[in-house]
């Protein structure tokens, strides 16, 4: 027979295991499209933080070094980055790789200067569940969740994405 004590901490602890469960799944769960997003702290390649301006929309690339569709890809995505030069747009790439040598060298290869992220676990924590790369993601002036792009873009796709600033 169980002691009293005992059984009443076993008792509370079972009585709180939905409420962890809730809170782990509320601060797991990525944004939906309309609703803001909770923007987690983001370290550059570069070793700077970034963080979105207040006012600008971000396009926001998951990739990976080893992907041949991300390479076509990301070179649509240098294109918007400098077109949205002077504009309330920013470009973020997330890199899905292990070594930042590695990206660092294929974003001077193939002169990429968009700013590089391998914060992909938070980043897409609060930005989508999806695990697929390229994925594409859209944040609107007001920090709204807008859309998930699966797979690769055409240039004039991307490009289209300069709306955004306005």
């Amino acid at each position: 027979m169980m002691k009293r004590r005992p059984a009443l901490a076993a008792l509370a602890a079972l009585a709180t295991l939905p409420l962890l469960a809730a809170t782990a799944a509320a601060r797991a769960a990525p944004a939906q499209p309309g609703a803001a997003v909770a923007w987690p702290a983001v370290t550059l390649l570069d070793g700077t933080r970034w963080k979105p301006a207040a006012g600008q929309a971000v396009v926001t690339v998951f990739w990976a070094t080893t992907c041949p569709f991300c390479k076509r890809h990301n070179e649509h995505v240098e294109k918007l980055h400098r077109a949205a030069r002077g504009k309330a747009l920013t470009v973020l790439g997330i890199a899905r790789d292990r070594d930042p040598e590695t990206v660092r060298r294929m974003m001077a290869d193939k002169q990429w200067s968009f700013p590089v992220s391998m914060d992909h676990g938070p980043l897409a924590a609060a930005l989508s569940q999806r695990n697929m790369i390229p994925l594409t993601v859209t944040v609107d002036r007001g920090g709204r969740l807008g859309q998930v792009i699966p797979g690769e873009m055409f240039e004039e796709d991307l490009l289209d994405m300069l709306r955004l600033a306005a």
